[in-house]
């Protein structure tokens, strides 16, 4: 049982909303009451606090930034466990989790100064510059799956901007979200940064909140679709939006079939499929699909679940209850042959009793019944995996744009020529060849196009959509 300080993080007056939650890898561990925060007070101090932050200098600003990530370094062995025990992601994704976490910082300064420092025009009527200002307060809001890194990322592009930040991790991450926030806070000026907890009428809430003047969502379609909506007539307000994905990997005739086996059991297990650039379908070529399936079935035995805090598990539980009805339902209701048939674990040998599946893949049979399934119309964040086939290229093309979301896409070829004939027809922000569509550093920008996103990149980049540009011209 972990037990966290949480006066760090605005709380509620009278009568608060309270909500326990038990560990997904054993639901007889049961996690510390939480509090919904109060939105108000949380942006109030935000935007009090907000003025003197802007106006330290870039220098300044990095500099707490690095008083940050020293301590963010020195609890990462920690942290790292708490998102194993609050989430079931397994101790060896935890731990590359914090590693990005670290890195994040570096390349955040890079584009700081790639980006928005100041820049002299020489080439105009009178002396004059480009440079970039802060925004205001800056609402982030965390997802479950990786509870520090994706909304660390946007939240140090903030800061380092000169924005203040209010952060509100998933419910199902709080405890993990609350840590993070001491860390945080311990190293920077009081109120630039806030930590607010609750379910998704405290997040809307702080989206729509007037005086908050940057939003970063990652969540599911029908939230963001709603807070694009709402936020539409305040369209001064920045709004980045990653919302999932349907991602395929395509197996081309001339693949290395057992490397494009073993990149799509890892896109379909990692984080137990808890992911937004998980392998949803593989679109494979008809004369190699048998040699194709016999790789996968080697690769998927890699994937046993575990518990999730020993080193050699690399399958953890479900986050919830509600994630294992949805991978149950998902099961019974997609159109297609089983291949490797999933079921739920009740119990693991060791005794513990979470919300353990089994990954499953079926090969797809009739594609319009496919196609108007649930299966293909929304993100499943659960390890189901859909195995079509193809004759010509054109074939693979029109499969995989008939599913209207845009993140991640896998080719496998030996050949430069099948990847860009393929690819450069292919609706997505992340592209990639002979790797897993789970492969995303943060070396690279990172977004969603079509239902995926707003194409805003929530990796490298990002600091970009931070600030409003601003031109200044002198006559002399």
């Amino acid at each position: 049982m972990v037990w966290l300080r949480s006066s760090h993080a605005c709380s509620m007056g009278s009568d608060p909303i309270e909500w326990t939650h038990c560990s997904p890898a054993d639901e007889a561990i049961v996690f510390g009451t939480l509090r919904a925060g109060d939105v108000d007070e949380c942006v109030r101090r935000a935007k009090n606090a907000f003025p003197a932050w802007a106006a330290r200098s870039f220098e300044q600003r990095w500099e707490c930034l690095c008083a940050c990530r020293e301590a963010l370094e020195n609890g990462r062995e920690a942290l790292a466990q708490l998102i194993t025990q609050e989430t079931g992601k397994p101790i060896f994704e935890a731990r590359l989790e914090m590693g990005a976490v670290i890195a994040k910082f570096d390349f955040t300064h890079a584009d700081g100064v790639r980006y928005i420092l100041e820049e002299a025009i020489t080439d105009g009527p009178h002396a004059a510059q480009t440079r970039w200002r802060a925004r205001g307060t800056a609402a982030v809001i965390a997802p479950f799956n990786f509870p520090i890194h994706l909304g660390h990322g946007a939240t140090i592009a903030h800061l380092l901007a000169g924005n203040t930040v209010v952060f509100k991790p998933s419910p199902l991450a709080s405890h993990v979200g609350l840590a993070y926030a001491e860390m945080m806070q311990a190293n920077l000026p009081g109120d630039v940064f806030q930590s607010v907890l609750g379910w998704g009428e405290v997040g809307r809430a702080l989206c729509l909140h007037a005086d908050v003047r940057s939003v970063c969502f990652t969540g599911s379609i029908p939230v963001g679709r709603s807070l694009a909506q709402a936020l539409a007539p305040d369209y001064s307000k920045s709004l980045a939006l990653e919302l999932g994905g349907k991602n395929s990997l395509i197996v081309c005739e001339d693949a290395d079939i057992p490397l494009a086996a073993r990149a799509t059991a890892d896109g379909l297990c990692l984080t137990a499929g808890q992911r937004c650039n998980a392998t949803a379908r593989v679109l494979v070529h008809a004369r190699v699909e048998a040699g194709f399936l016999r790789e996968l079935e080697h690769e998927l035995a890699r994937y046993t679940p575990g518990n999730p805090s020993l080193e050699t598990t690399a399958l953890g539980p479900l986050i919830s209850s509600a994630s294992r009805v949805r991978y149950q339902e998902l099961l019974a209701t997609t159109p297609g042959e089983p291949i490797f048939a999933g079921s739920e674990v009740a119990r693991l040998a060791t005794g513990e009793a979470g919300f353990y599946v089994t990954p499953a893949v079926l090969r797809a049979g009739d594609v319009a019944a496919l196609d108007a399934s649930a299966f293909a119309l929304r993100e499943s964040f659960v390890p189901i995996l859909v195995v079509e086939t193809f004759d010509r290229h054109d074939e693979a093309v029109a499969r995989h744009e008939a599913w209207d979301f845009g993140l991640s896409a896998s080719i496998f070829t030996a050949s430069d020529e099948n990847f860009h004939r393929l690819g450069d027809r292919l609706h997505v922000g992340n592209l990639y060849k002979n790797l897993p569509t789970t492969f995303s550093p943060s070396t690279l920008p990172f977004g969603g196009w079509g239902r995926s996103g707003n194409g805003h990149p929530g990796s490298r980049g990002f600091i970009r959509f931070c600030c409003e540009e601003q031109a200044v011209q002198r006559r002399s």
